[in-house]
């Protein structure tokens, strides 16, 4: 299901509290290997240019994801926006897929082309506007109704499987990124330094508590 305003990863105004409040996982980037730090820093960097999607596929493809991971609209300046649709994009227009697609599916990159597509169709035909410029609301309910079609059809695809193509590849992209990292308490790459306290709830000594671990944020968007 698509994230309720506020109940998302972002921190903007009237979103729940930070839950690890001064933690930033570049402050570790001195003990990564060269690789490693050279790979986690350029998805800090300027976000790559958008080569494959047009600039309509953009725009119907940056508000779904937003709606899937309740980012932000625009960057509020704390950085707090992952630049998911870049990283996207990205990895259709250099064919770094999963090496797999279902055998009832396109390619993904036709099936992202042809699913945003039916959104835009969709939003035109319930809303008289295209995907991009309807609420946030209407956005959520065209996404909604995909998912609950479960095995159904949807524009002549399995709706399970394209509720899996948009949540993989957009799970994947934000939980690349080190500001979504900061959001969860992960601590990045481990290697080569390692971890020195092994156990539930042993933190090693750059590693932050959950400032509001009673709070479950599954619960919330319920």
């Amino acid at each position: 299901m698509t994230r309720p305003p506020g109940a998302g990863p972002s921190r903007t105004s009237g979103a729940p509290p930070v839950r690890f409040p001064g933690y930033d996982v570049l402050e570790q980037s001195g003990h990564w290997d060269a690789v490693t730090s050279g790979v986690v820093l350029s998805r800090v960097g300027m976000p790559p240019d958008i080569r494959f999607f047009t600039p309509a596929e953009q725009a119907v493809a940056t508000a779904l994801c937003d709606r899937l991971l309740g980012q932000p609209d625009e960057d509020d300046g704390t950085g707090s926006r992952v630049p998911v649709v870049n990283l996207i994009d990205a990895r259709l227009a250099e064919h770094r897929t999963d090496g797999w697609h279902y055998h009832d599916m396109p390619a993904d990159g036709q099936a992202w082309r042809d699913t945003l597509a039916g959104l835009d169709a969709d939003a035109q035909e319930q809303y008289g506007s295209g995907f991009a410029t309807c609420t946030h609301d209407e956005q959520s309910a065209l996404i909604q109704a995909v998912q609950d079609r479960g095995s159904d059809a949807w524009h002549g695809l399995p709706a399970g499987h394209v509720w899996s193509l948009w949540t993989r590849y957009a799970c994947t992209a934000f939980y690349s990124h080190p500001t979504a990292w900061n959001e969860i308490g992960f601590s990045g790459p481990a290697y080569p330094r390692g971890y020195k306290n092994i156990g539930v709830d042993r933190l090693e000594p750059y590693e932050v508590h959950d400032a509001i671990p009673s709070d479950d944020p599954l619960r919330r968007t319920r």
